[in-house]
């Protein structure tokens, strides 16, 4: 057996070393007597992708006070081993334009080597609302993230395709809501990005349609591995019962073509590590036939591993995987 073949079979046998596992001179063995660093580096070199933290998976200890956001890129460096972020809208909700906050953001993000890839942005109003006036305003109010995200260092925000109408309706002011705020965007070399966040954003099909539409080289998709849920019982986009939810496999295929970011959700796990409301290797795949190369970020939100371990899960499951493939 080669090094490449050893290293290969020690990382599927490796498991959830994430979740506290110490690599012992034994399972080192099985791979050549290869150092632990040298086997991590190679982890890192055959990946297709590369790895960054969305801020989400944290969210409990952030909403609770005990981690804050000044803190969240070192401790993603100290933690996880992880150098690259995804911040999120809701945690310096007050601060897009408090530029001694931004900077201290970024000052901390370049002390600890960690690159600042996107801010996921919520509760700034629906793009795709049928009202112009409600939808402009919308557009307004996320102006100032696309600013924070430029001075920050990111490539994108993240946004939502919301509306409220029918699927047609919805996609015709999306589609100018998006237009709208990407062309502002150009300006500052950033991207808009929308994932499959509920209602018609997770039917595949149709937000690959909406942002072809927009005509905007700026505007492109967060494909989310979850979030597929298209109908809910109280018509909201998260807070019901899912009552029909699109091919997750379907719909991931359909936004890769504009995919500028990728998003891991993870909930539960099985005995061997495998993330069990997705297939990873399927998904992987689908990923890796687009051409994408670019960060997939970790957003564990489950419940039955702590924060810290369903992170490192979803770190651990994300490399077996990617190191597998061909």
């Amino acid at each position: 057996m080669n090094l490449s073949q050893q290293r290969r079979s020690f990382i599927k046998n490796l498991g959830l070393v994430g979740l506290g596992a110490s690599i012992s001179p034994i399972m080192l063995q099985s791979c050549g007597g290869t150092s632990t660093q040298t086997v991590l580096e190679e982890i890192t070199k055959e990946l297709f992708f590369k790895i960054s933290l969305a801020q989400w998976s944290l969210h409990k200890a952030l909403f609770a006070g005990d981690l804050d956001n000044l803190d969240f890129t070192a401790y993603t460096k100290k933690e996880f081993d992880i150098h690259a972020v995804e911040y999120v809208s809701a945690f310096f909700k007050d601060k897009a334009k408090d530029m001694s906050y931004l900077g201290e953001m970024k000052k901390r993000a370049s002390d600890n080597g960690v690159e600042s890839v996107l801010i996921m942005v919520d509760d700034e109003g629906y793009l795709g609302d049928l009202d112009t006036a409600a939808r402009n305003q919308s557009v307004d109010n996320h102006k100032k993230w696309v600013e924070a995200a430029q001075f920050l260092g990111c490539h994108s925000i993240r946004v939502n395709a919301f509306g409220r109408g029918s699927a047609e309706e919805v996609a015709a002011a999306a589609i100018d809501g998006l237009r709208s705020l990407s062309e502002f965007a150009l300006d500052y070399d950033i991207n808009i990005l929308v994932e499959n966040h509920g209602g018609y954003s997770s039917d595949g099909q149709w937000l690959a349609n909406v942002i072809q539409s927009t005509g905007m080289a700026n505007c492109g998709t967060l494909p989310d591995f979850g979030n597929f849920c298209i109908k809910r019982s109280d018509g909201s986009e998260w807070g019901g019962e899912c009552l029909e939810e699109y091919d997750r496999y379907k719909g991931v295929a359909e936004m890769m073509p504009f995919a500028k970011g990728v998003s891991a959700k993870t909930y539960d796990f099985d005995a061997d590590g495998n993330c069990i409301e997705t297939d990873y290797e399927r998904m992987l795949q689908i990923v890796k036939d687009a051409g994408y190369t670019g960060y997939i970020g970790i957003e564990y939100e489950g419940s039955n591993l702590s924060e810290m371990e369903g992170i490192q899960a979803t770190k651990a499951l994300l490399e077996r995987v990617g190191m597998s493939m061909d």
